[in-house]
């Protein structure tokens, strides 16, 4: 099967090097779309994507910089490539450009190898981050779909990941970093993968051999994490979601500010929703319930007692 070609688009409001461009870039077996400005840009993108940018800086109207910082919001979490090619040299012109998004440059006059080789590392990236986006998402789609096989525990990772984002919200956490923890939330417990359903789903109390299969998930989750660089961030999150402020908990027991302080986050939702949802052992507890009986445990040694009492605050101002 013939691999599909990368499209670049490329804005300029004059003719002659939109021609030049063009010419470059399908000789290297390219397809190209351009644009006289950026309003034409835009309606173009409405219609098609493209893999990447090369937008000129100085053109009438909305100019390189305002179009480049259009393109990043519009492609979101994607990895959208722009070049910016400018006749200007000053450090501060640069400086806009970053501040606009930009992920290279490229000063007019420029030999077409400096520019086609800046493009073929930048698709090239592209490529990878979208693999490894690829990646993630099969994991992140496997642990849902193992989730959903159990009426118990259906949503609950989901629930938990989407919570803590919102409690690291809340308690000044970056969007990048909220994003990390929901990621974290819903991959947490995808270690019971390889935890027999007789024990998951035992309905008696467990046996000793029969706990120390089931602490297992939090080491299990993390080597199924590994491989994705991605996912690295988090890995610390999936290995000790389970460990307590006292030290007497799994599997390393880390103490106090030694356990990550998103896992400690994590530890607090985590128990908070499987309180106040139904298990094959017993009954859900209500929301209030199970805020009030964690405010009255919250010096018993399970959880970081300070982020405790902010996680209670926020879910009695919900209700």
């Amino acid at each position: 099967m013939e691999e599909e070609k990368s499209s670049i688009l490329i804005v300029d409001d004059l003719q002659i090097h939109l021609e030049l461009m063009e010419a470059i870039f399908e000789k290297e077996g390219c397809r190209v779309v351009t644009a006289h400005n950026a309003d034409e840009a835009l309606r173009l993108l409405e219609k098609s994507s493209s893999d990447m940018a090369i937008l000129d800086v100085m053109m009438p109207g909305m100019n390189g910089y305002e179009l480049c910082r259009r393109l990043k919001e519009k492609s979101g979490a994607r990895f959208f490539p722009v070049i910016l090619v400018t006749s200007l040299s000053e450090l501060e012109d640069k400086i806009a450009g970053i501040e606009a998004g930009a992920d290279d440059f490229i000063t007019k006059p420029f030999k077409s190898i400096e520019l086609t080789t800046k493009v073929r590392s930048l698709l090239k990236f592209k490529k990878l981050q979208e693999e490894l986006d690829h990646s993630e998402s099969i994991i992140i789609t496997l642990a849902i779909a193992l989730e959903s096989k159990d009426p118990y525990t259906k949503g609950h990772s989901e629930r938990v990941g989407n919570l803590s984002a919102e409690f690291a919200s809340i308690i000044g956490f970056q969007e990048k970093e909220q994003n990390l923890i929901r990621k974290a939330g819903v991959l947490h417990d995808i270690g019971k993968i390889g935890v027999e359903d007789s024990i998951l789903h035992k309905r008696n109390i467990l046996t000793k051999e029969e706990l120390h299969i089931v602490e297992q998930h939090t080491i299990i989750g993390e080597k199924i994490c590994r491989p994705l660089h991605s996912l690295s961030v988090i890995l610390p999150v999936i290995r000790h979601h389970h460990e307590r402020w006292d030290g007497a908990g799994f599997p390393d027991g880390l103490k106090g500010e030694q356990i990550p302080v998103m896992a400690r986050i994590l530890s607090i939702v985590d128990t908070f929703d499987a309180m106040a949802s139904e298990r094959p052992y017993r009954r859900p507890i209500s929301i209030e319930k199970a805020l009030k009986k964690m405010e009255e445990e919250k010096n018993f040694g399970q959880w970081d007692p300070v982020l405790l009492e902010r996680f209670v605050e926020m879910m009695m101002g919900k209700s």
